[in-house]
């Protein structure tokens, strides 16, 4: 019986102790809260990966430019989402979402300085499909102003894993030329680290941090 006890005793003692390691003191319970744990602790800088749109300057001098490049100029609070253009699910809601913080953004007034340094940026994780004509019909449709949203993709295949990878995006093939991925809402600093990461659920909240940010700056 005492034995039973004891036993009982240690084996709730390391179940406590192996769920409080995983979830970080229980923060978090899924991955994806790990995931945006570990971001706001240690912010992640964006990769030197070569970039190219149809609404941006694609080269600074003789050299292409980088996603790091762009993101760090030092004033702008950038918020990020990943899309492919022949998605007919998550991406339409990310398309409206940043819809609607475009909207919110060109209203405020010439005066909110935090305002006027927050822009937003979709990167096409099907580069290969995504090139800058189909970029630029895609993002017509969707009423993107180019110097407040561009669109963006990374041509190189192995450049793009590379992207994924850095800012912990899923992305998978379903072997029928569609993708099945998570989608968020990432927050870039004015050093183009990302910092923060948001359910596009939670626009409100995310573009709130990023005029928090870029009145910060």
């Amino acid at each position: 019986m005492f034995r039973t006890a004891v036993l009982s005793a240690l084996l709730a003692v390391a179940a406590y102790a192996s769920s409080a390691w995983l979830t970080h003191d229980f923060q978090v319970w899924t991955a994806e809260g790990a995931r945006r744990l570990e971001v706001a602790l240690h912010p992640i800088p964006a990769p030197d990966v070569k970039i190219d749109g149809p609404s941006i300057d694609i080269s600074i001098g003789p050299q292409p430019l980088l996603l790091s490049q762009f993101l760090a100029d030092g004033q702008s609070v950038t918020l990020v989402d990943f899309v492919y253009t022949r998605c007919q699910t998550v991406c339409l809601a990310l398309g409206s979402t940043f819809q609607q913080m475009q909207a919110t953004l060109q209203a405020a007034s010439p005066d909110d300085a935090a305002a006027q340094k927050v822009k937003l940026l979709s990167i096409s994780f099907d580069g290969q499909h995504d090139d800058p004509p189909v970029l630029k019909a895609y993002a017509t449709r969707l009423g993107a102003d180019p110097l407040r949203w561009p669109f963006v993709r990374v041509p190189d295949e192995q450049e793009t894993q590379r992207l994924l990878a850095d800012f912990q995006v899923v992305v998978v093939p379903d072997g029928r030329g569609d993708y099945e991925h998570n989608a968020a809402l990432l927050v870039i600093d004015q050093h183009g680290r990302l910092v923060r990461i948001f359910d596009y659920a939670e626009q409100q909240l995310a573009l709130d941090y990023a005029r928090y940010l870029a009145g910060a700056g």
